[in-house]
């Protein structure tokens, strides 16, 4: 993979100057075209062999293109923010949106180099897998992602870092992880190399470059950004519509999943209020516990509306000092949200280790509301129940205790509850004509759920359906089931 780029390719001066002239321009004109049409984002991946010119390669093009449509970001050892939840999330944060361009030095990369000799095969596997997906995921939502390995062999850089040590102007950009790699040369490349191999996607393939002639290094990097960018706008459709999911079964013999599930309860308001106490009280102790041993707990809540998933959720919080938990409401997005995946606007919400976010309504909306509504395609929400799936089992395995609830009522209950909302003055704000909408598509939305929780039913992100027609018994049961997840978790780490 790295044996061309040391064949010694060079630009000599007065060929650079015409033909960096006539890129620039073209450059900065594709440029233009891409943040006027906004329809994709362009990822920019720098990585390479120390001293091959990472560096002076991201000045370059922030140099040719306009710097207020290009965000460059560095990543050393997670900080203590970052540290403190996914892996990933640090990246996702600093996605360009549609129309702009993001240059990462090392990106998602940085990692699994640093720590090869420390990670055991199956980390190692898991993290690379976790790669591809994310690749795939931006490649599918239309974004242009580029990765370029600027390379050196064992001469040059020792070449290199001679020169920049005998400057008493450059000395300080040789580092000892710099000697270090060229100590290890033959290791290190090979180390590189399968990484390469391993994460080198159709859709998002590694460009490798020689990095020792500034010259050609220089046109080529650009050039083929100017390319790839032209090629982009000029296809009819970026986004992929390839379909990964086995086909729909919305039921079994006839029967529905959530077709069978109880909804009717006996809890009387006087048993209700002694099972709260005591469950709030539980629930209180426990997320002391997950402060403790550093974990943290998402909780998705999801159903028909009026099932009582507002109600629910107060009962959480009043167990819990504010400083413990947030509530993040998902409604349509905003337009800063749509220039991003739709995964983005979750993402930027997760919770650091010791706290717990409650989402009502969440990224499950792209296979229920916008796979009804047509607000997603069939290739856009199909190819969403892998990469929830994904999603949810990078917050399990950094420590995010991820329990989902369905809250379920029959539609006879759901008309008494909205014509109640109607009545009372404090509830008005409850009920909206997309209610009474929605309330229309009923079937569609219990085929869509059942679809939803057959696909996303994980053991370790489950779906707990609860029957709410009685809400004091609906209530006790998300506080007990959330418990209970919990415990499990603390029994594990222990």
């Amino acid at each position: 993979m790295f044996e061309s780029a040391e064949l010694g390719h060079e630009v000599d001066k007065a060929s650079y100057r015409e033909e960096a002239l006539r890129l620039r321009e073209a450059l900065l004109t594709a440029q233009l075209d891409l943040k006027q049409r906004g329809e994709f984002p362009v990822v920019i991946i720098l990585a390479g062999v120390p001293a091959a010119g990472k560096g002076e390669t991201a000045n370059l093009l922030t140099e040719w293109m306009d710097p207020r449509h290009i965000a460059t970001h560095a990543f050393g050892a997670p900080t203590d923010e970052e540290a403190a939840r996914p892996p990933f999330w640090r990246f996702w944060r600093v996605l360009p949106e549609k129309g702009t361009i993001g240059i990462l030095f090392g990106g998602w990369y940085a990692d699994p180099l640093w720590h090869w000799d420390d990670w055991d095969e199956p980390r190692l596997a898991r993290r690379i897998e976790r790669i591809v997906r994310l690749e795939k995921m931006l490649a599918d939502e239309g974004a242009l992602v580029f990765k370029f390995w600027l390379h050196l062999s064992r001469d040059k850089l020792r070449q290199r870092l001679k020169a920049l040590e005998g400057d008493t102007r450059t000395a300080w950009r040789v580092t000892r992880e710099d000697k270090r790699f060229l100590k290890e040369y033959d290791q290190r490349i090979e180390q590189c190399r399968e990484l390469l191999t391993r994460t080198n996607l159709a859709d998002a393939p590694w460009r490798v470059i020689e990095g020792w002639d500034t010259n050609y290094r220089n046109l080529s990097v650009a050039g083929q950004i100017h390319d790839a960018i032209m090629h982009q706008l000029g296809r009819e459709t970026v986004s992929q519509n390839r379909v990964d999911a086995a086909p729909l079964v919305h039921s079994i013999d006839g029967v529905r999943l959530l077709d069978t599930l109880q909804l009717e309860h006996s809890m009387t308001k006087a048993r209700f209020k002694d099972r709260l106490e005591l469950a709030q009280g539980r629930l209180n102790g426990l997320m002391r516990e997950v402060a403790q041993r550093k974990l943290a707990v998402v909780a998705v809540f999801e159903g028909m509306d009026a099932a009582g998933k507002g109600g629910a959720i107060r009962r959480i919080t009043a167990a819990l000092d504010a400083r413990q938990y947030r509530v993040v409401p998902i409604a349509a997005p905003t337009d800063e949200e749509k220039a991003q995946p739709y995964l983005w606007r979750f993402w930027r919400h997760l919770p650091p280790h010791g706290r717990l976010a409650v989402f009502d309504r969440s990224w499950y909306g792209r296979v229920l509301v916008e796979r009804i509504e047509g607000f997603a395609s069939h290739a856009e929400w199909m190819r969403a129940y892998n990469e929830i799936n994904d999603f949810e089992a990078q917050l399990v395995d950094a420590g995010t205790i991820v329990i989902k609830f369905w809250l379920a009522i029959d539609s006879d209950e759901q008309l008494r509850r909205f014509k109640e909302r109607e009545a009372t003055g404090y509830k008005r704000f409850k009920i909206t004509d997309e209610d009474w909408r929605n309330r229309e598509k009923w079937d569609d939305y219990v085929d869509a759920a059942s679809d939803m929780i057959e696909r996303t039913n994980t053991p370790y992100a489950p779906w707990h359906q609860i029957g709410a027609n009685n809400k004091y018994h609906a209530r006790i049961a998300v506080l007990d089931a959330l418990c209970d997840a919990i415990e499990q978790r603390l029994k594990q780490e222990d």
